[in-house]
């Protein structure tokens, strides 16, 4: 997956490659060049994936990654072109492999490239407020507006009439044409994820972007994480209430209407008009569908199909929700 944020430090060969992550070269793989690390979807050819999952079956059928980190139960299902590498912890191994690639993506350093807006060629293109703060190679299209105490870190891209409120934060995003962020947003920061240890716990890169389409309002106090190996991704025309929380990877479709305080862990993937309830909490690998509408208050830790209406914890059909409480 190419990255318009961090640097690719690639490519390597996969005996050096493994050496650096120390993971254990069992079949003593040298020669082949590895040009990135992607996810099952996306991954080419040249390129290392990882499958840790047995719900990731079908994509792992399909996968183009010439090598794959993965475990002894799983490796059936992986094509015979792709060379397996085989691992007791796969989110671990992964994460020291991203890490060879992309160092910088492991913590969120502060951007040293920061300047006052007045001091860069968009201080005569766009309208804004006092202590503006703009990295190297930001673009703001015509007719947005930036609201006081506001922070644009380096490549950030933005779309026409966009209006980003005061004390808001934006990295590693590209936002599209008429979005509108409300007062104290933190988007494309990186995400919760660590491999826990009792000595020191181990952050795993997030290398990964935040893609907010056209047309879309994002409520005051919600935060955006980046994805961690795919993009974290905000349909076309969805409005975030305030105080939402989306983690990374989360796939959020088009036409959708999300609530106060509603949360949502990584890698869950959202329909199209998909409404849903304050303080509602969705788990992490979730598919839920299209035209669902999740009741507040609601805890979803299963796939939802489309056209739902759920309620509750754990969140189920509607109409059995209601006879249960009657």
């Amino acid at each position: 997956m190419k990255n318009p944020f961090f640097k690719n430090k690639g490519p390597f060969k996969i005996d050096k490659l493994l050496s650096l992550s120390k993971i254990k070269n069992s079949d003593n793989f040298k020669s082949d060049l590895i040009k990135n690390v992607s996810d099952l979807t996306n991954a080419t050819n040249n390129e290392i994936t990882f499958f840790h999952s047995s719900k990731y079956e079908n994509l792992a059928k399909k996968t183009k990654a010439s090598y794959c980190v993965t475990t002894n139960k799983l490796k059936r299902y992986l094509p015979k072109t792709c060379k397996i590498i085989i691992t007791n912890n796969v989110i671990l191994s992964m994460a020291k492999l991203t890490k060879v690639f992309y160092p910088d993506s492991v913590s969120d350093y502060p951007d040293a490239n920061l300047k006052k807006i007045e001091k860069t060629k968009l201080k005569n293109k766009i309208k804004y407020g006092h202590n503006v703060l703009i990295g190297k190679n930001v673009t703001i299209g015509k007719n947005s507006i930036l609201g006081n105490n506001v922070v644009i870190e380096s490549n950030v891209v933005i779309g026409k009439k966009c209006i980003i409120s005061s004390n808001v934060i934006i990295k590693n995003s590209i936002i599209g044409d008429d979005v509108h962020i409300l007062d104290s947003c933190v988007l494309g920061k990186k995400g919760f994820g660590f491999y826990p240890s009792s000595i020191s716990n181990i952050r795993y890169p997030h290398i990964g972007s935040l893609i907010i389409e056209n047309g879309c309002e994002i409520g005051s106090g919600s935060t955006i994480d980046r994805g961690s190996m795919s993009h974290t991704i905000i349909g076309q025309n969805t409005f975030l209430d305030n105080q939402v929380h989306i983690a990374h990877n989360v796939k959020i479709g088009k036409n959708c209407i999300i609530a106060g305080q509603v949360g949502f862990a990584g890698s869950s993937t959202i329909g199209n008009n998909v409404m849903i309830g304050g303080q509602a909490g969705i788990s992490g690998h979730l598919k839920i569908g299209n035209n669902v509408h999740i009741g507040g208050g609601s805890g979803v830790i299963n796939d939802i199909p489309d056209n739902t209406k759920v309620m509750g914890y754990p969140a189920k059909d509607l109409r059995s929700f209601l006879k249960e409480i009657k």
